[in-house]
Formats: C-alpha cells, sequence, structure tokens
C-alpha cells in the first residue's frame, strides 16, 4: 500500500532564534527538506492530470534537495528516477538519493545549465518521462503562494506579531518568489513584510542550493534588497548554529540566518523576521569536518 508522502509535507515549526529572529523548521520534512513541498505538490497536480502513470520515469537537474526528495517520491511510487546534477555537490545528497533507487548522472562542476540541457535530451528521448521542471514550472511559485505563505503568515500571528521581513536565498527562486507575491497581496501598505534575497559572494561559491547559475523563477529587482553572504561565512553559521542549538543545519541555513541577522542589525524591526532553516546538515558533513 503507498503511503502518500505529501500527506506529511508542510506544518513545519517556526522556531525562535533570537528576539526578533524566527525559522521555519524544514528539516521536520519527510526527506528534510523545503523542497519536498514543491515536489509533493507538483507529483499531485501531475498524477491528477493522468501525467504520471505507473509505467513513467521521473527525471530532474538538481543541485541535489529537489532530486533527494523526487527519488523519494518515485520510491514511494515504485516507479524509475534519474537526476542530472553538477558533479562538486556533496556526496552525501548523491547518497541519499542512489538509497533511494535514483539514478545520478553527474554534469561539470557548478555547471548547472548542462544539468538542465541533459534532462532536456534525456526527455527528448524517452517518451514515457516526467520533470517537474522546477527552474520554470509555475506550480513551483504557486505551492509556496498558496501553501507556504499562508502557513507562515498564520504562524505569526500565533505569536501576535507582524511579519516585518521574509529572507532567504534563491534556487530556483520558486520559494522566495511564491512568499513575495503572498506577502505584497494580503498585507497592508503600511504593515507590508520586506522580501529580501541572501545571494553568494562568491562565483562559483561554496552555498550549496542557491545561487544556482541564474535567477530563473524569481528577479531579483522585485525583491526589496539583497544580502550577500560569503561562502565561509554560511558555513560557519551552519556550524556554531548546530553548537548553539543542537541542530544541525545545512550551509543554505547558514547563509539565511547570517543575512537574517544582518538585515535585523540594520533595520529598525517592528516585529519579527522569518527565514528558513532549508534542509538538514548531515548530507554536509564532508564540508563541516
Amino acid at each position: 500500500m503507498r503511503f502518500d508522502i505529501g500527506s506529511v509535507c508542510g506544518s513545519t515549526p517556526l522556531i525562535k532564534v533570537s528576539e526578533k529572529l524566527y525559522a521555519k523548521l524544514e528539516t521536520f520534512s519527510p526527506t528534510g527538506s523545503v523542497k519536498d513541498r514543491m515536489i509533493s505538490y507538483v507529483v499531485e497536480k501531475a498524477v491528477k492530470a493522468g501525467n504520471i502513470g505507473p509505467d513513467t520515469v521521473l527525471c530532474e537537474a538538481t543541485s541535489g534537495n529537489s532530486g533527494i526528495s523526487l527519488s523519494a517520491v518515485a520510491a514511494n511510487m515504485g516507479l524509475r528516477c534519474v537526476v542530472f546534477m553538477p558533479s562538486n555537490m556533496s556526496e552525501e545528497r548523491k547518497q541519499m538519493m542512489r538509497v533511494y533507487g535514483a539514478e545520478v548522472i553527474e554534469t561539470p562542476p557548478s555547471d548547472f545549465d548542462a544539468a538542465i540541457r541533459m534532462r532536456d535530451e534525456f526527455m527528448a528521448v524517452n517518451p514515457n518521462v516526467w520533470s517537474p521542471m522546477q527552474f520554470s514550472n509555475p506550480d513551483n511559485i504557486e505551492c509556496h503562494f498558496g501553501v507556504t505563505a499562508p502557513e507562515i503568515a498564520r504562524n505569526v500571528r500565533g505569536l501576535n506579531e507582524e511579519w516585518s521581513a521574509f529572507v532567504h536565498g534563491s534556487g530556483t527562486g520558486g520559494t522566495i518568489e511564491g512568499i513575495r507575491r503572498y506577502a505584497n497581496l494580503n498585507v497592508r501598505p503600511d504593515s507590508r513584510t520586506s522580501v529580501c534575497m541572501v545571494v553568494p559572494a562568491e562565483n562559483p561559491h561554496g552555498i550549496q542550493g542557491i545561487g544556482d547559475g541564474r535567477d530563473f523563477l524569481a528577479n531579483p529587482d522585485d525583491m526589496d534588497g539583497m544580502l550577500v553572504v560569503k561562502s565561509d561565512e554560511a558555513v560557519n553559521r551552519a556550524k556554531s548554529f548546530a553548537k548553539e542549538t543542537g541542530l544541525l543545519v545545512g550551509i543554505s541555513s547558514g547563509a539565511n540566518l547570517v543575512a537574517s541577522e544582518r538585515w535585523l542589525s540594520e533595520n529598525e524591526c517592528r516585529g519579527v523576521v522569518v527565514t528558513m532553516l532549508c534542509d538538514r546538515g548531515e548530507r554536509y558533513m564532508s564540508l563541516y569536518v
């Protein structure tokens, strides 16, 4: 009997990091990352539309977490999964996908365009293949606009606080763009939530999961600010956070914390800032030691 992974996605805790900083603990998701939300959402829509059947092969280009989520869903559905990803992504991420039964095909280091191209070529010659198309699929934005953002808004209301800012990195851009659209639509102009994008300082960089070569679904010009974080700052903050709290999170989570704390130091905050702890840190242990 198939267990519905999507039924346990979302509803993650909003934890207090400091007086004015809160974070969604996405490590509570089934495979331990925020990407479980989007993958389960778009797969469910595809199944209902008849685009995924009992013999469909699932595939995606990824830096890691979407591939892990898709691999888990494929295993849950008894389907084959093929993942294309840059070779310099962490070995732990690749191991997780392979444990779920996925085939991992590597591209040159940091070459996300090559991963996308290889995915598209694979789909062109294999008729029974479906992909979330995460870098271009508007359902990625829709998921976070319709599910994640309202969830955060309810969490903040439960604190009896105003939601002053959302600070987050952009991989596909689906999360931050969905939340930006919700923030613009659902709050009064006099209490608007600022949405700020976290971007890596270097190119290439070591903050796996954000800055994947292009902006894709999120336009930096639409954001209320850009917060630049160095790779070593992100790694060191993730490691210090583990020692402070007992929560082992990933590198992009470290970047989100650095950027959020910087925003708070530079801005007057009437309410609270919300960020995301995007994934578990075990998948980066070879980079932390």
